[in-house]
């Protein structure tokens, strides 16, 4: 039996945990998950950790092919995911269709949630090159709740201490007292790449992990998580 180490972005716990699961029942290899924004895990890896499998955001992992941490050639997209906006359980949904509705949705909130951009997550770096973009920075920085994770995030606007909630939609799910609006507008999805780490122990298993994720079988895991699973071009 082989012991797989997976660095994984965090907000694919609920479907990552599930196939892997599924995956050590079928195979009886061992998976070991460390779950952590991205820019932890980017860290970990700075300072000399190692593992088998990496699954980050594509912007990172296109960073980390250039500085060979991967196995060229075993780079396969698993999944996409939107950054989403939430509201309290049972509140009207403010306008959020169009960047002009949101935008006047963000100056009337009383006070925000988001991750707060020392996390280095997919939201967390997005979201205040978004508001500087839409230049409202600083009018957003004075009702901002920044927090460390996007379950915390969502759990700010289930208590009513945020009326508005931004992070991606899988970290949203979760919470009990807050609701998924609808997609940021305006922006794009983001898609997460798996890849069998350079240096690993296990390469062939390791593939067969991420083949294990992308199956279209796992389609309905994926969408209860708040992911779509990613398509073959």
């Amino acid at each position: 039996m082989t012991k797989l180490k997976v660095f994984c972005a965090r907000s694919m716990t609920h479907a990552v945990t599930d196939l892997a699961k599924k995956f050590m029942r079928e195979t009886g290899h061992e998976v070991d998950i460390t779950f952590g924004p991205v820019g932890t895990l980017q860290k970990k890896l700075a300072a000399g950790e190692t593992t088998d499998v990496l699954i980050l955001g594509q912007p990172a992992m296109e960073m980390m092919e250039h500085k060979g941490c991967f196995v060229a050639g075993t780079r396969t997209d698993v999944s996409r995911v939107s950054i989403g906006v939430a509201v309290r359980e049972g509140a009207p949904a403010p306008d959020i269709s169009t960047a002009d509705a949101f935008k006047t949705t963000l100056l009337g909130a009383r006070a925000i949630a988001f991750t707060h951009a020392s996390v280095g997550g997919t939201a967390a770096v997005y979201l205040p090159q978004m508001f500087k973009r839409m230049g409202i920075a600083d009018e957003v920085d004075r009702k901002a709740l920044p927090q460390q994770s996007g379950a915390e995030v969502a759990e700010r606007v289930a208590s009513g201490e945020a009326d508005l909630g931004i992070t991606l939609i899988p970290e949203i799910l979760p919470i009990k007292g807050a609701r998924v609006i609808g997609k940021l507008p305006a922006a794009d999805d983001t898609t997460y790449t798996a890849a069998v780490a350079a240096g690993s122990g296990a390469p062939a298993e390791a593939a067969a992990f991420i083949a294990a994720l992308a199956l279209p079988a796992t389609r309905g895991v994926w969408q209860a998580a708040g992911f779509e699973r990613a398509e073959k071009s």
